[in-house]
């Protein structure tokens, strides 16, 4: 029987999400992937870079997310690398997001996508876009902390 890891390192990250956004909750999403884009994404070949969750017909899809084709494989015909994908939830805490959602400046952002088990999930949270003076207060702040652990060290 094969076993799988249950901590690893994240195949993709959206790095400047958590600079760009400030965040109110995090949750965890499956996603619903072709055979070919579970290799891809498990070869590192996923990229989270300017994606984003949004509801249509009462579903979450994951939109901007480029899965590249599996390398080893070849190309297949009609393959699009960047088409959204199903974000696997329960109705319930789809009813809850799409009611937050609703709210004013509240957006539902992507931060990695990481194996559990041998399930590709997606954690992504429910964000607020920061100020440009919001930004840069909070790189300051990261500097301040960064000298004074310094000094105590």
């Amino acid at each position: 029987m094969r076993r799988f890891c249950t901590h690893m390192e994240p195949f993709a990250e959206n790095r400047k999400a958590r600079h760009a956004y400030e965040t109110l909750e995090t949750f965890e999403a499956g996603l619903m992937l072709s055979g070919q884009e579970v290799k891809s994404v498990r070869d590192s070949g996923a990229n989270l870079t300017g994606s984003y969750l949004s509801f249509r017909g009462g579903e979450l899809y994951l939109v901007g997310t480029h899965i590249a084709p599996y390398r080893k494989a070849g190309s297949l015909p009609g393959y699009n690398p960047d088409r959204p994908r199903k974000a696997l939830l329960r109705k319930k805490e789809l009813r809850s997001l799409l009611g937050k959602t609703e709210q004013k400046g509240l957006t539902l952002v992507p931060f990695s996508l990481y194996a559990r088990g041998r399930h590709i999930k997606l954690r992504f949270g429910l964000c607020r876009g920061k100020k440009t003076h919001e930004k840069k207060e909070a790189l300051k702040q990261r500097d301040i902390d960064r000298d004074i652990r310094r000094h105590l060290e």
